[in-house]
């Protein structure tokens, strides 16, 4: 998951982890075949544990290309007998798949039309040039935006304004403790926001999919942000505050106000553009919302109709070149194998095993519940970086094990649903690596506001569980 390398002697290290990716894929596949079926597990079960391991190794080692992989996933449980073709490819094209392709247009024209500026620069002006409050404006703004805009091109929009503010005070990278707040700050609130509503991150959508398909309950849009919401609003000065705490600024004040209020100026008023991208939003919005009463409305395509009206002639937000340029493949590429090994994971009984292997926790108050599942899920990201692979692995058997405890799966679901956004120990996750590429902070100094706010994230986390959820309807 490291950015790529620069030069030939920084890609030594990568290639020696492509390898080693590749070799141990290969052990695992011959030790698939060649070992036993356990009793309880049907042969394709066993065989698409084997797959699990396999896809985790390469796409955290990326042993071969993240998208290749994900085809790979395919053709797998094929060879393997755990699912025909139909079943295989039916399961990796889900609705998911098309949620996050929008998602990807969406951010884009929010960038383009110059809403995310505006924002930046009208958040900046209020906090004046104290060094702090530059920091909070920039993590409230980061999570504004990613409450609609999947995490990375949020966290990629807030940095790109942050650089030249760090070059203009000549922070040096390593040293400016006002630069590590300021750096590792926009990816943590880039998490925080990202969970306030379901189109804030793929993830969001991956295990709401997996929690009607397993847990066989709805969480309707509007549930989510009655979680999601709360979360954000108490998270993101908390993590401020921690933050501020491990590294205080080394300078007070930062810049000239005047310099901001000169470019809010010559931004002027909202443009034409700016205008149809606040309305189409304003309308989505309201359509996902609403869909919490009105079942007919669905809230993919919604997202879908949003995004084919950003090309109509009258509106033209985006071009297709420009929408190309802008999708993550690899990501959707990686949703799309997570949601196929998640099918595969049902029809073979691969899930309803796991729960049999699961400590007995029938007896176990539901706050203790929430607070491990929520913990494992924070701890998991150090040995599988990858948030969708998160919510593959852990989603189904914890769906089916509150069915087996008479609980509302969605209870003991969600924790780990919003808990795959917490990957804030070290930057391994590819939102937190956009910042750390830039050389401002070192791997070890996320871990210690990373691991206060972790433990502070799973305590909120419990709390809105135990007490907000139920008046959600979701006990």
């Amino acid at each position: 998951m490291d950015p790529p390398p620069a030069d030939a002697a920084a890609s030594q290290p990568r290639g020696v982890a492509t390898r080693v990716g590749v070799a141990l894929a290969l052990l695992v596949a011959v030790a698939t075949v060649l070992l036993p079926t356990p009793d309880g597990l049907t042969p394709g079960g066993k065989n698409l544990v084997g797959v699990f391991a396999i896809a985790l190794i390469l796409w955290v080692t990326e042993g071969i290309p993240i998208a290749v992989t994900s085809l790979l996933v395919i053709v797998l449980q094929w060879l393997l007998q755990i699912a025909t073709p139909v079943a295989a490819i039916a399961g990796f094209m889900t609705p998911v798949f098309f949620f996050v392709l929008t998602m990807f247009c969406i951010a884009q024209v929010v960038v383009d039309s110059g809403l995310a500026r505006r924002l930046a620069v009208a958040l900046l002006i209020r906090s004046g040039n104290d060094s702090r409050r530059v920091v909070l404006a920039f993590m409230v703004g980061t999570a504004t935006v990613s409450t609609i805009v999947s995490d990375v091109p949020a966290a990629a929009v807030w940095m790109s304004m942050a650089l030249p503010l760090l070059a203009r005070i000549k922070a040096v990278p390593g040293h400016s403790a006002f630069a590590k707040a300021l750096m590792i700050g926009i990816p943590f609130a880039s998490f925080i926001g990202g969970v306030a509503t379901p189109a804030g991150s793929s993830i969001n959508i991956l295990a709401l999919f997996q929690i009607e398909q397993f847990g066989k309950v709805q969480v309707s849009f509007l549930q989510w942000m009655g979680l999601g919401i709360p979360m954000t609003i108490v998270l993101t000065p908390v993590s401020w505050w921690v933050l501020m705490r491990c590294y205080p600024p080394e300078v007070p004040t930062i810049g000239d106000p005047e310099e901001l209020r000169q470019e809010r100026r010559a931004i002027g008023g909202l443009t034409t553009s700016e205008k149809k991208v606040l309305g189409l939003l304003s309308m989505m919005l309201a359509l996902w919302i609403a869909s919490s009463w009105v079942r007919a409305i669905d809230t993919t395509m919604v997202a879908m109709a949003g995004a084919v009206a950003m090309f109509l002639p009258g509106i033209n937000l985006l071009t297709w070149p420009r929408a190309q340029k802008s999708i993550g493949w690899d990501a959707l590429m990686l949703i799309g194998g997570v949601t196929s090994l998640g099918a595969a994971a049902g029809s073979t009984g691969l899930a309803k095993y796991l729960v049999g292997a699961l400590p007995d926790m029938q007896m176990w108050p539901a706050a203790a519940v929430i607070a491990l599942v929520s913990a494992v899920t924070v701890l998991i990201h150090l040995p599988v970086p990858i948030n969708p692979a998160i919510v593959g692995v852990l989603i189904p058997p914890i769906a089916l094990l509150a069915l087996g405890t008479g609980q509302n799966p969605a209870l003991y679901a969600l924790p780990v649903a919003f808990t795959a956004s917490c990957a804030m120990l070290l930057p391994l996750d590819a939102v937190a690596i956009i910042t750390y590429a830039k050389g401002y902070y070192r791997m070890t100094d996320m871990l210690l506001p990373g691991a206060i706010i972790s433990v502070i994230w799973v305590i909120v986390m419990t709390v809105l569980m135990v007490w907000v959820a139920p008046v959600l309807g979701l006990l």
